[in-house]
């Protein structure tokens, strides 16, 4: 892409997302994302109410009447954004490809953060981890961000969570709110059992995982317009699909409900929150849900 039309795009999403994040999700993003803890702020007077558990003794007898502690929220949080960029991603059939909503999404949420006085930093990963971009704060940090996740093309089209979520393990050692964006379509051979289920199971347990699963309406059920052929976008293999047959259309159908709850399943298994957003739907109201879930 032409450095000039990056820029457009840039400057385009910046925009959007930032009026949306100032808008709209400040005050949620605060409320659904805690801070580390309670750090002490300052004392003042005991008032009627207090937690008497409060109460600084070595104050109170140096001015023989009661004083309290007061502790407010440790705000700063680091946020981690994981971000598939394997070949499905590039699908999409009605307002935008998965990728390009992926992006917005992730404009969001580290705009979101940034004004929370948050570090943001990004994992990239197809079946390996493609790029790692440190957490850091500031505006100047998010347009590098929003510049990669646009121009950023992997070395690999295949998909591995475990590797991804392993690296998030290893790699930041304080806890962090992570966030997944991907479609999850990381299954065992001939089945709808998640790949990822261990390696979540000990990312969730150290940090905050909240998974995004971005998918395509037409990822849900095949219209019936005859013999089409097919490309699977991370093998890159080839398969004629007879979708005027009830009897396909059916199976693919019952496939997709099956995965959908496998995931639904794995996310409350591992104690992970999750939304679902399509490419042809407002992200907005999706994620204000969210939100208030956790808040």
């Amino acid at each position: 892409m032409e450095a000039s039309e990056l820029l457009k795009r840039v400057r385009k999403i910046e925009i959007k997302t930032r009026g949306l994040s100032r808008q709209i999700f400040a005050g949620q993003y605060h409320s659904a994302f805690k801070g580390r803890g309670m750090a002490f702020s300052e004392v003042r007077e005991y008032q009627y109410g207090d937690d008497i558990r409060n109460i600084d003794w070595n104050v109170t007898a140096r001015f023989n009447q009661p004083f309290v502690k007061v502790f407010e929220e440790e705000r700063e949080l680091t946020v981690m954004l994981l971000i598939d960029v394997s070949g499905s991603r590039m699908f999409g059939t009605t307002n935008m490809l998965k990728k390009n909503l992926v992006t917005e999404i992730s404009a969001v949420l580290a705009f979101s953060a940034i004004q929370n006085n948050d570090k943001i930093g990004v994992l990239m990963f197809s079946d390996k981890v493609e790029k790692f971009i440190p957490p850091k704060k500031g505006r100047t940090h998010i347009l590098h961000i929003i510049r990669e996740l646009i121009n950023f093309t992997p070395t690999s089209q295949g998909t591995d969570l475990s590797e991804a979520l392993r690296y998030l393990t290893n790699a930041i050692k304080k806890r962090c709110t992570a966030f997944v964006l991907s479609d999850f379509m990381d299954f065992k051979a001939n089945t709808v059992e998640p790949n990822f289920l261990n390696a979540l199971t000990i990312a969730g347990n150290k940090h905050d995982v909240v998974g995004v699963r971005v998918y395509d309406p037409r990822e849900v059920e095949l219209p019936p317009i005859g013999l089409v052929k097919m490309k699977d976008a991370e093998s890159g293999q080839y398969s004629w699909v007879d979708t005027s047959s009830s009897m396909v259309r059916n199976a693919y159908a019952k496939w997709w409900r099956d995965t959908e709850g496998s995931l639904k399943q794995t996310f409350s298994r591992c104690k992970v929150d999750s939304v679902a957003i399509a490419t042809n739907e407002d992200y907005v109201k999706p994620l204000i849900k969210l939100f208030k879930q956790r808040a």
